[in-house]
């Protein structure tokens, strides 16, 4: 499959995908540590989509280790790094570390020298062309709070100093956007440079740690974030990961618009949804004409949401914001939602259906933050 130059993220173009975990271990800790990551190899090894892992050490530095995995593609390694199958696994591992950082890469070349391949099987399984992009990438997190708080989490997220944006001389935090839908919300980030080093950044810094206290109460998952463990938990379990990203070809228009559109998908859809919406937004960015200039699906289990920046009113054409553009795609959608979830009787082939999707779908902006140097 040729993947769109105009795709910089992407979770679907069917290549072989290398995971690097970088792991800092606490001193007298190395036993423990073998033991865990032993229990973890047995684990990974019969799931669907794993090909192979490694476990080094560094040849300077003892306590510095590095596994490294590789998967058949970064569908099957999302949906396990994101299960409570996982969570549960690698638990006794990170009492053992100290930092710890995890990046993923796919695959675009590799050498044969001892076993000549055909070109066709040289290429099976690699990324086909390199995507191109600015350095700022799209993050997305997720949660529930208790019904009938909702106003109160608006008016906490709402109304918050903003942080230092500058984390480093290579790594910026570019914008912040929440919204929210019924008890549901969504923060999505725009980061330039290292993700990890934002995070901890952001996460010691007086505005933020006050924002975080003062929702605890309303979360429906219950957290601790001054405890390791139970804020890894809750942040493995927020995640939405940015399934794709694509960016329309002609030059940024004034004035856009940041929209995110919630689509709850029939149980054990929502992958099979967040494709379809990634075929069309690539679709779309070849349209000149079309309103969406940018759009980021994430998805998590069947929570599917897409962010998208627009021209004009959203409901200019309620087809192209929806991502559904063209003969026949509007069936298509309506095959993979939730209807009873949306509250949307008929057919989505009427316009005036459309509309009232695409207004049950945009969910509403909480804030929506961009740092000065952006």
């Amino acid at each position: 499959m040729t993947m769109s130059a105009r795709i910089s993220q992407s979770a679907f173009d069917g290549s072989r995908l290398r995971v690097i975990l970088l792991l800092d271990l606490h001193e007298g800790a190395q036993e423990q540590f073998l033991e865990a990551y032993e229990h973890m190899r047995n684990k990974v090894a019969s799931v669907p989509g794993h090909i192979s892992d490694q476990l080094c050490q560094s040849i300077e530095n003892p306590s510095q280790w590095l596994i490294t995995s590789e998967w058949e593609s970064a569908l099957p390694f999302l949906a396990w790094v994101n299960s409570e199958e996982h969570i549960q696994i690698v638990r006794p591992m990170h009492s053992c570390v100290r930092d710890t950082r995890s990046m993923r890469y796919s695959v675009l070349h590799e050498t044969h020298p001892e076993r000549p391949l055909t070109p066709e099987a040289a290429e099976a399984g690699l990324q086909k062309v390199a995507r191109v992009g600015a350095s700022v990438t799209r993050h997305a997190l997720t949660f529930t709070v208790k019904p009938g708080s909702e106003s109160k989490v608006v008016d906490i997220l709402a109304n918050y100093d903003a942080p230092e944006t500058r984390i480093n001389d290579i790594t910026r935090l570019h914008r912040t956007s929440l919204f929210m839908h019924g008890n549901r919300v969504v923060r999505a980030v725009e980061v330039e440079g290292d993700l990890l080093a934002t995070l901890c950044h952001v996460a010691g810094q007086p505005e933020v740690q006050a924002v975080e206290e003062a929702i605890n109460p309303h979360l429906e998952q219950d957290r601790d974030l001054s405890d390791y463990d139970s804020a890894r938990v809750f942040f493995t379990r927020a995640a939405l990961p940015a399934m794709q990203h694509v960016m329309a070809g002609r030059p940024e228009p004034a004035g856009l618009r940041r929209h995110m559109l919630y689509y709850p998908a029939l149980a054990g859809r929502g992958l099979e949804l967040a494709r379809f919406l990634a075929r069309q937004d690539e679709a779309a960015a070849n349209d000149p004409d079309s309103p969406v200039y940018a759009s980021t699906v994430f998805q998590r289990d069947d929570v599917v949401t897409r962010m998208i920046d627009v021209t004009g009113e959203l409901d200019r054409d309620p087809a192209a914001a929806l991502g559904i553009k063209g003969p026949g795609k509007a069936a298509e959608l309506e095959r993979l939602l939730d209807g009873a979830a949306i509250g949307v009787e008929g057919s989505l082939d009427s316009e005036r259906t459309l509309h009232r999707l695409l207004a049950h779908a945009d969910m509403m902006p909480v804030t929506d933050r961009i740092s000065a140097d952006s």
